[in-house]
């Protein structure tokens, strides 16, 4: 009777990691997937140099800032 129990025990618990595992799994290929997809269709970030509006409404943001 004992023995049976530690069986039936035994086997849920592997039962119970195993679909965690698989779902994690599962979990971290679609992630990547996901992640590749974006990228590819994500735009590449700007890089260049601000303009000078841009350069103004940040210094007077931070001088505004800066008077609080």
């Amino acid at each position: 009777m004992q023995n049976e129990l530690i069986k039936e025990g035994l086997t849920l618990m592997l039962a119970g990691m195993g679909t965690v595992f698989v779902f994690l799994t599962a979990l971290v290929i679609f992630m990547s997937l996901i992640s590749r997809l974006v990228m590819r269709f994500q735009s590449a970030p700007d890089t260049g140099n601000p303009s000078d509006a841009e350069v103004a409404a940040i210094t007077a943001a931070v001088a505004r800032h800066r008077q609080k």
